[in-house]
């Protein structure tokens, strides 16, 4: 069935397919650009206030520039009823504040190639809650074994190095256990994001989820001791990326949403830890040729393809 309001360019397939794939880019780049940013920043692994005040500017910054897109767009982005106003707080203090305090502590403790694989997870979890919420949108035989695929990769990737690592499992709860903690609250975030956005323009809730969330962030993290020093040209200009980074991914990704079928654009969701382990492996030195790098990251993106893809004509 064709959208309404169909969009003259983002509707186009080739313009999707780029413009999708910049978006996982993007947030490919974030692993690298977190990590380069707790060194640029002075911020010791252990020291969790200071990352909750190093993630609550950027997603403070990046929901104001999404305010500020939205204004100058000529959307609404006040005088909304208090219903509203909490759905907001609730998308914010979740999907925001809780997942990345979650992810940046859990980042902090395993690599970055290792974050980008663990974190695709959430795809997997979305996939599952949606059969418990949705009666349209069941488990059928190829999202099952996507899943199944998909944690297999999750395994691979935290078996040990050497040819004794089948043997060993190198799993902590504040490094890799977090890290798929972060995606399992951004999954069910998500879901209740999608309800609802149906009468929200999805640009403004996005905006003010981070701005609420961005807040907590630095609520927490000075509350507690935190604190955000070393501010200098190359500091400045990475926190800047980050903050435009969120920004312009989600506004992209949305409006790509609005005018195609969910399908067709989550599809490109396996590019994600695709980006992010390559991106991990050049900016930070980490190794992605080892053989369980290479076997979790293909299983990963075999997951994520099979949960994404098209049924068969005829075929549930």
């Amino acid at each position: 069935m064709p959208h309404r309001n169909d969009h003259p360019y983002l509707t186009n397939r080739k313009l999707v397919f780029l413009l999708a794939l910049f978006c996982c880019l993007l947030w490919g780049s974030s692993y690298p650009a977190i990590k380069n940013g707790y060194l640029l920043f002075g911020i010791a692994p252990g020291d969790v206030p200071s990352k909750l005040v190093f993630a609550g500017w950027r997603f403070l910054a990046a929901g104001l520039l999404l305010l500020a897109y939205a204004a100058a767009s000529g959307k609404r982005i006040a005088g909304f009823s208090a219903r509203t106003l909490g759905q907001f707080a609730v998308l914010g203090l979740t999907q925001t504040a809780l997942q990345y305090v979650f992810f940046y502590v859990g980042l902090a403790h395993t690599s970055g190639v290792k974050s980008s694989i663990l974190n695709a997870t959430g795809t997997f979890f979305s996939v599952l809650l949606a059969h418990f919420i949705y009666r349209n949108d069941r488990l059928s035989y190829s999202k099952a074994l996507g899943c199944a695929v998909g944690f297999a990769g999750v395994m691979v990737i935290n078996f040990g190095a050497g040819l004794g690592g089948l043997l060993q499992f190198e799993f902590t709860l504040l490094g890799e256990g977090f890290v798929v903690i972060a995606a399992g609250v951004l999954a069910a975030a998500s879901i209740y994001g999608k309800r609802i956005s149906q009468g929200i323009d999805p640009i403004v809730m996005t905006a003010w989820q981070l701005v609420v969330g961005g807040a907590a962030l630095l609520a927490g993290g000075y509350g507690s001791g935190g604190a955000l020093h070393g501010f200098t040209p190359a500091s400045t200009a990475l926190l800047a990326y980050m903050a435009v980074l969120s920004s312009l991914a989600i506004s992209i990704w949305s409006l790509l949403l609005k005018y195609n079928r969910v399908s067709m654009v989550t599809a490109f969701n396996f590019m994600v830890p695709v980006f992010g382990a390559v991106l991990s492996a050049l900016f930070l030195d980490e190794s992605i040729l080892e053989w369980r790098n290479g076997i979790a990251l293909a299983l990963v993106c075999a997951g994520i393809w099979l949960v994404t893809k098209e049924p068969a004509p005829g075929r549930s």
